[in-house]
């Protein structure tokens, strides 16, 4: 099997990739027609990119049987080409969430105490205690979440941790869910931009997400709040953020930008790098050492599995719970055979699982899974199910279709 690495990769990911059998070509510099022809050229079936796009008519000439994005977002990939062409399409959800919650709560401690502004001054011999002594300070202040996925969850107690309390908004968030992390759930964004101090987005790209954070929402975000974005530019009206910076007294603190350059390094020149009330970061919230050596490893893991079965973990590009009319939802300890007897209550059943995550929380202790199934749990079987010790409570609730 031929894997053709088009973009920077950890050199334990590489060596990984060789130990499988593969034959590795590494070439990260490659884009455009470049990318193009070495795919053909080396005939390769699985192409590995971080910020690389791989579009229509690269994939419709390849031999190309997997595209593996490592990272999260898979936007830089033509997924729709892919799956007309029965190319699966995996990422890597997860590996880099500690990375980027820790430059998000920096950037919202950078928008507060102004440290940017704090270091040009000095640097250019500037002493201005005065102005810099105003701020407001996080503690007692509200963090807005518009996501709760990995990212959104690591975000949780990192809040707590500067004695923040936490509202959020996600579509999957039960107001189960919401309570057991001891949180606020809001029914929309808007929900929680009328109640934070600091937004702080955590959602993937996708048709539904694209530019969902529009003008109603800036004009419900608080008199002088922060705002911050380390997941795409897209999800975000560009016009209507720039709106509010000048006529809400809002802060920003920026990780991505309408229009930013693919790869390292190149020229930018968009409006929101040079406003005052806007702080600035290069794309840089997945890029630290723990988080790509994680990124590597699970790009490897899903490599072996798919040599191995022919399925890849992580696909994109596969339709799910198409005929799920009920979510099962368990709050369990984080033990062995847990998930193993909640799917034989579900078999004896004669139910079929549509669709399954388990989500461990912060501690490692406790989790919570969420089971789409195809029909409702009986009462007598649900009582079976909370007899487990490990099983702290199950509920079931209907889908709306």
């Amino acid at each position: 099997m031929k894997v053709l690495v088009a973009d920077k990769f950890e050199a334990t990911g590489r060596e990984g990739l060789e130990r499988l059998g593969l034959v590795v070509t590494y070439e990260p510099e490659l884009q455009g027609d470049a990318l193009a022809e070495a795919l053909i050229r080396t005939k390769a079936e699985i192409v590995i990119v971080r910020s690389t796009k791989i579009t229509a008519p690269m994939i419709e000439g390849s031999k190309l049987a997997l595209i593996i994005r490592a990272g999260a977002g898979v936007n830089t990939i033509d997924v729709a080409a892919a799956s007309n062409h029965g190319v699966y399409v995996a990422n890597c959800p997860g590996m880099n969430s500690q990375a980027v919650a820790e430059l998000a709560m920096g950037l919202a401690l950078a928008v507060d105490r102004h440290i940017p502004d704090n270091v040009i001054d000095l640097r250019n011999g500037v002493w201005n205690k005065k102005k810099y002594s105003e701020a407001k300070g996080l503690y007692g202040r509200t963090l807005g979440l518009v996501g709760m996925g990995k990212i959104g969850q690591e975000m949780v107690p990192r809040a707590r941790a500067f004695g923040m309390s936490v509202v959020a908004f996600s579509r999957w968030m039960t107001p189960e869910v919401a309570a057991l992390l001891n949180i606020g759930r809001a029914a929309t964004p808007e929900e929680v931009a009328v109640q934070a101090d600091v937004v702080s987005v955590h959602v993937a790209l996708t048709p539904d997400t694209r530019g969902v954070l529009s003008r109603s929402f800036f004009e419900r975000m608080r008199e002088g709040s922060t705002f911050i974005n380390t997941s795409r530019a897209e999800v975000v009206d560009q016009e209507a953020l720039l709106w509010a910076l000048d006529h809400r007294g809002i802060f920003a603190g920026l990780d991505v930008f309408d229009g930013e350059p693919s790869g390292g390094e190149g020229s930018y020149d968009g409006p929101l790098r040079t406003h005052p009330r806007v702080y600035c970061t290069h794309h840089i919230g997945a890029s630290t050492d723990q988080a790509q050596e994680a990124i590597a490893q699970e790009t490897v893991r899903i490599v072996r599995e798919f040599k191995s079965t022919g399925i890849a973990p992580n696909v994109v590009n596969v339709q799910r719970a198409a005929n799920a009319t009920h979510l099962l939802v368990v709050r369990h300890l984080d033990r062995v055979g847990v998930l193993a007897h909640v799917l034989s209550v579900l078999k004896d059943e004669g139910i079929n699982v549509q669709e399954m995550e388990n989500i461990v929380l912060a501690g490692s202790q406790a989790a919570i899974a969420q089971v789409a199934m195809d029909k409702e749990l009986t009462p007598s079987a649900l009582l079976r199910m909370k007899m487990n010790q490990n099983i702290f409570d199950a509920s079931v609730v209907t889908l709306e279709k």
